[in-house]
């Protein structure tokens, strides 16, 4: 037999973003080996029909926290049964390039992800335990020990880089001496030799350390200077390196200072620069605007800059449990309730019962709702300075002790408890129901109090939803098909119980598929070759002799899906911890990595997991 596989008569969506074709595709140890019409089925061991589906190069997710996930399930199911066969590692300066970095008693991987990243303690540390190297060099050959699933795009992480040669407590206290500056400089240097294609920092004023003595410290890489980013990124930039990055979202002129780094006007060679995320925040509807603004100028020849703002193809919707809630560390008294340990509730009910503490958050609750300020002006305008609402009817009750206030907000049941609490007839209250208001009674005159009272009565078992973001699917689409903008800020594999964002990918498509064909190629170009492009990865493609990875898609299921009704809490073993995740079987009836099926009739493969699929893809030569 000539071929491994041939998948004949699919419309192919190449990733050059030409309009598709129907074509046979046949693969031969690992790569593609023919592609045309008539391919003669005699040909190949295994024949797959193709016929009303799509076939692609497989897509990236460009914006992952893997990197903690593949220690422990290094086949990335929750990746791979959406189709993604390649993911970016090390965002936001946080990852595992040198090891666990466990000195002094310190536990960096630990402090650094559990907050910011919303992933458990426990499952930290079992990653951290596993992360034995200590050099850039060790973890790349580590990565190509594991059998992986998708491949995985490495880059160097900030905050890790200061804590390697500055320590811990060093990195959040002072600034670097000039031998430490260069010696992160060499450091970063030796890690674009082994070909790592990027380096990532974050500069989003609300991401906080997790352990004592630590939480009201920022992660290192916030107390880095911009002499010391500049310095840093200097060196992507002679390298043709990517720098993936976030803004000082409170500092107009830091984002300006910051984004542009990416000018080649100013610094002689452009910096290819990404950077989250493009959002049309719900409480300040001029966010997304000025995103896009933003692309324009730092992409015009006036500032000759390489700049792509990442945009999410989904509704921007946090599951928050209780008080527990990634949008709650943008606000001082939301912080203060993520500060305890997911455990420790103790700690969270002194803090509740603190008739200060509960002063200080409702000042900060009717902040701009009442009175007349500026905060009031901002609030009229959808110019507000945070992300959380503080809307009950815009907060809707997942998972509840009383089952029947699942499905509903929190301010419809806000009304009916202080119906109860007046003696005024509700209907069918259960004995639950009626225990949890006699609890809420006494809170139900001011709606502040009544959310705090919430809060003390249930803590982490009331699980809540909101959509913060992306309420407009027209802004939306808007967004994902702007040209300067990229798919992609879905933070898979972190935030294991607040985010479900795995299948944006298809969601795009989706969005696409609603204009044309050539909307579709265009989007597939984005998700494939465009962003291994960013990056300077050999992926994305799928021309004769190209390692085959590809996704095939089902148009019509594609069009049935409703991504809210697949949203589902899980058990994973390898995390001994619930997780949210997608489930849009049906809607890929094959993943092929490295020329192998790896999903397939929405199962995986036995080899999935135990044997190397995906590769480490390194800058291409």
């Amino acid at each position: 037999m000539a071929w491994d596989l041939l998948i004949k008569g699919a419309k192919v969506f190449d990733g050059t973003g030409v309009s598709p074709r129907i074509e046979d595709i046949a693969i031969a140890d690992g790569r593609i080996a023919a592609r045309g019409d008539g391919l003669a089925r005699d040909g190949a061991a295994r024949v797959i029909e193709g016929d009303g589906l799509w076939a692609m190069p497989g897509l990236l997710d460009v914006h992952t926290h893997f990197d903690l996930e593949v220690e422990i399930a290094p086949g990335l199911p929750e990746a791979v049964r959406h189709g993604t066969t390649t993911v970016v590692v090390a965002n936001c300066s946080l990852g595992l390039a040198y090891g666990a970095q466990r000195r002094n008693g310190e536990d960096p991987v630990v402090d650094c992800f559990a907050r910011v990243e919303n992933v458990p303690k426990h499952v930290l540390k079992k990653v951290a335990d596993r992360a034995t190297w200590s050099t850039s060099a060790d973890y790349l050959a580590h990565l190509d020990e594991l059998p992986l699933g998708p491949n995985i795009v490495p880059m160097i992480p900030h905050s890790m880089l200061r804590i390697e040669v500055m320590g811990l407590k060093g990195s959040i206290s002072r600034e670097p001496r000039p031998d430490e500056l260069e010696q992160m400089t060499n450091l970063l240097e030796t890690a674009m030799d082994e070909g790592y294609p990027g380096f990532s920092t974050d500069a989003l004023p609300f991401h906080y350390l997790a352990n004592q003595p630590n939480t009201r410290k920022k992660i290192p890489t916030q107390y880095g200077s911009h002499t010391e980013l500049k310095r840093l990124t200097g060196i992507l930039r002679e390298r043709g390196r990517t720098w993936q990055a976030t803004p000082p979202k409170d500092s107009k002129i830091g984002i300006v200072r910051t984004l542009m780094l990416t000018s080649g006007r100013l610094h002689g060679r452009p910096l290819k620069t990404t950077v989250v995320a493009a959002l049309d925040v719900a409480t300040n509807r001029g966010i997304a605007k000025l995103g896009k603004l933003l692309s324009r100028i730092l992409n015009s020849k006036l500032i000759d800059g390489h700049f792509r703002l990442q945009a999410l193809a989904a509704p921007f919707r946090i599951w928050s449990e209780g008080p527990l809630n990634p949008l709650f560390e943008e606000i001082p008294e939301l912080r203060e309730l993520n500060e305890p340990d997911l455990e420790d509730r103790a700690t969270r009910q002194r803090i509740l019962n603190d008739p200060g503490y509960q002063r200080r958050f409702r000042r900060m609750w009717w902040h701009g709702r009442r009175g007349f300020s500026l905060a009031r002006i901002k609030r009229w305008l959808d110019r507000e300075d945070i992300a959380f609402d503080r809307d009950l009817d815009q907060m809707t009750v997942d998972r509840c002790p009383v089952e029947d206030w699942n499905g509903r907000t929190l301010g419809w049941i806000l009304r009916r408890t202080r119906l109860y609490a007046q003696g005024e007839p509700i209907e069918s209250p259960t004995d639950g129901e009626r225990v949890a208001m006699d609890a809420l009674a006494n809170v139900t005159g001011d709606e502040a109090d009544f959310f705090l009272g919430l809060l003390r009565h249930f803590d982490t078992d009331l699980i809540w939803t909101t959509v913060s973001a992306n309420r407009d699917p027209e802004v939306v689409r808007d967004l994902i098909m702007d040209p300067l903008l990229l798919p992609g800020f879905n933070d898979s594999g972190a935030h294991l119980t607040n985010m479900a964002f795995y299948d944006c990918n298809l969601r795009a498509l989706q969005i696409a598929a609603t204009i044309d064909d050539d909307a579709i190629a265009f989007t597939v170009k984005r998700l494939t070759r465009e962003p291994a492009e960013l990056f300077g990865v050999n992926a994305g493609t799928m021309e004769i002799g190209d390692v085959a990875d590809l996704t095939i898609v089902d148009p019509k299921a594609l069009a049935r899906y409703r991504a809210e009704d697949h949203v589902h809490r899980i058990y994973r073993e390898e995390f001994e911890h619930e997780q949210l995740v997608n489930r849009t079987d049906g809607l890929v009836p094959l993943v092929i990595i490295g020329g192998e099926i790896a999903w397939e009739a929405d199962a995986f493969a036995a080899s999935l997991g135990e044997k190397r699929l995906g590769r480490t893809l390194l800058a291409a030569a």
